[in-house]
């Protein structure tokens, strides 16, 4: 089962967490959760107005082998106008435009969608089940 809780922060609302969106799917090959503002393939929607995020942006998905793995979907444009960071054990490292990572068994983290032009993120906290 891979679990997911976002909360949105703006400048105003540093360290905030109301507002939290929650998600859940089993730990089973094909399995999707993803995140972005449309509303018709995103379980975790942001405002529409917050236009960093693509329509579809991050997408979480379980493959054959019961694992799950996290990607930053390429959108439209060619240069994003935000940046992805993957949290794993308390380190920070960047998720690039159209990559994928690994999301450990038993690991729990965070993946944050920051706003190049302003003081927005969307914090999308994760774990999964061992």
């Amino acid at each position: 089962m891979l679990e997911l809780t976002m909360a949105l922060l703006s400048g105003a609302d540093e360290g905030a967490t109301a507002g939290m969106l929650m998600a859940d799917a089993p730990s089973a090959p094909g399995s999707v959760l993803r995140v972005g503002r449309d509303g018709s393939v995103c379980r975790l929607v942001p405002p529409e107005d917050w236009l960093f995020v693509s329509r579809t942006h991050l997408e979480f998905r379980c493959g054959t082998d019961g694992a799950w793995t996290v990607t930053w979907l390429r959108g439209s444009h060619p240069e994003p106008a935000s940046e992805v960071r993957l949290t794993v054990s308390g380190v920070a490292a960047p998720l690039g435009y159209g990559q994928t990572a690994p999301l450990a068994r038993g690991g729990s983290g965070d993946v944050v969608v920051l706003d190049r032009a302003g003081p927005r993120s969307v914090n999308v906290g994760f774990y999964v089940e061992g």
